[in-house]
């Protein structure tokens, strides 16, 4: 993104164990390294069970836009596992 970038956020997501923040990050890097129009994103861990997702964006809609779409993958992405949980008896 050019130097025009006037905002960002950075998402932190938990989760109860390395194994599956290992999930969700495997489920989410495909989506942040395509490039969209107006904002850019970047996956990093900040702790073992946890990641944390960095947008860019060139204003405030594209801002909005980046962070609803990232968390409804990271709510299917969740609810996902919880049914698979669910269904095997063992834990998410």
């Amino acid at each position: 993104m050019s130097p025009s970038v006037a905002w960002t956020a950075v998402l932190t997501v938990r989760r109860p164990s390395r194994a599956s923040a290992d999930r969700l990050i495997a489920a989410l890097v495909p989506e942040a390294a395509r490039e969209v129009p107006r904002a850019r994103s970047a996956i990093s861990r900040p702790a073992s069970g946890s990641i944390a997702l960095h947008i860019e964006a060139r204003d405030t809609g594209a801002l909005r836009a980046a962070l609803n779409t990232y968390l409804g993958w990271v709510d299917l992405a969740e609810s996902t596992e919880a049914a698979v949980a669910a269904a095997t008896g063992e834990p998410a």
